[in-house]
């Protein structure tokens, strides 16, 4: 091992015997001088004061313009802004026709009607014997409702439309008919086969596809439980109706919050209900952290700026600069924004632990100055390193 001066001697001997070992150091040291300088004009984004990000783009050769994207810093006054408007989203209520009860069944085309008259078993045979070949789909024994939403009956002179019609309405009608020829007649009217009306899950439920509307009412629990629960990945707040070309979005966790049962939310015959994943709307973790990655919601929904960091192994000690924390969000216009958190002291998680991130967003921890420069450095000394042997091979 050579000490200082050792060193120090060898060195002025190569730097006297190589020719072109000073220029090459010269010339090694202005481009080190003029990248690192770069840094500050090369094109694309930079920070310029009023705090601001310029992005500077140029298209088929027309001159180069530059968009100014403003940097707001997260503060306390941020954070109860977001909250105040947050509130206020929530006061309004677009869920408010979705609530009611349900009422009984009513029936529809392709439903099978078990009808029986007692005392009268000649009319048992009228009902048709089973088919244990049948598909669920099929049409069981009984009396189907046909296209037109009628339904024919032995002894009942005029054709009945039930569709529309709970089973109680049905029974009086016939009660009312069959009294022309029998006295007093015993009927008695149920659905045997559900076959009219459906809704359609899809998403991040156990078992997804069409659930068949019967006589318990079809609830948003009922139906999310028809089909298997939610799966593990599933976000339950947000799901989303569509019925009659209307979107309705739902936030199940919300809605407990409030007080409000989801069980009160009544689907229709033709709903369509989606539950999202949470893997599709996770947010983005980069920069100067431990595990760079797509940290993705909790089962909530909800995922702040510190969960973000935490998932993400938080900030890395040795080359993180905490005071340039950004959250890029772009929403749901053109118009990005970009926040600005100074996490350089413990208190500023207080701030991050309240400030909520949206699907998508980009969380970026810039690097130190140190560390800039040095992978810069790293990026220049083999071709330094190469200039120099290929000098000493040269003599």
């Amino acid at each position: 091992m050579l000490n200082q001066k050792q060193s120090s001697t060898m060195s002025t001997t190569i730097a006297r015997g190589v020719p072109g070992f000073r220029l090459s150091a010269l010339a090694a040291a202005v481009t080190l001088c003029t990248l690192v300088t770069g840094c500050s004009l090369s094109p694309g984004m930079r920070m310029v004061s009023p705090p601001a990000l310029v992005e500077t783009s140029q298209d088929n050769g027309d001159p180069a313009s530059e968009v100014q994207i403003p940097i707001t810093p997260i503060d306390l006054s941020l954070v109860r802004k977001m909250h105040s408007a947050q509130a206020a989203t929530a006061t309004a209520d677009p869920l408010a026709n979705l609530f009611g009860t349900a009422g009984p069944y009513k029936l529809g085309v392709g439903d099978v009607l078990q009808i029986t008259v007692w005392d009268h078993p000649e009319l048992v045979a009228a009902l048709g014997q089973p088919n244990p070949t049948t598909r669920p789909s099929d049409a069981g024994p009984g009396f189907v409702v046909d296209a037109d939403g009628n339904l024919q009956f032995p002894y009942v002179s005029k054709t009945m439309h039930v569709a529309g019609k709970s089973a109680e309405q049905v029974q009086r009608e016939l009660y009312t008919e069959l009294s022309k020829v029998f006295v007093k007649p015993q009927v008695t009217v149920r659905v045997s086969s559900f076959r009219s009306s459906q809704i359609y899950i899809d998403g991040d439920v156990r078992t997804p596809g069409a659930q068949t509307i019967n006589d318990i009412p079809m609830t948003l629990t009922e139906a999310i439980g028809r089909a298997g629960g939610f799966a593990p990945t599933a976000d339950q707040s947000r799901l989303t109706l569509i019925r009659d070309g209307v979107t309705y979005p739902i936030n199940v966790p919300a809605l407990v919050a409030k007080g409000k049962s989801p069980s009160n939310i009544v689907l229709r015959p033709g709903d369509m209900l989606r539950v999202d994943s949470r893997d599709e709307n996770g947010v983005y973790v980069m920069g100067e952290v431990t595990r760079p990655a797509t940290v993705i919601p909790m089962r909530n929904g909800k995922l702040t700026l510190s969960d973000a960091i935490s998932q993400a192994g938080s900030v890395n000690p040795e080359t993180s600069n905490p005071k340039e924390t950004y959250v890029i969000r772009n929403g749901q216009t053109d118009k990005p924004e970009i926040y600005k958190l100074d996490a350089r002291s413990p208190v500023s998680m207080l701030l991050a632990n309240n400030f909520d991130l949206q699907p998508k967003d980009v969380v970026y921890i810039d690097n130190s100055g140190l560390v800039r420069f040095s992978r810069v450095l790293n990026l220049l000394l083999p071709a330094i390193n190469a200039g120099l042997t290929a000098a000493i091979v040269t003599k």
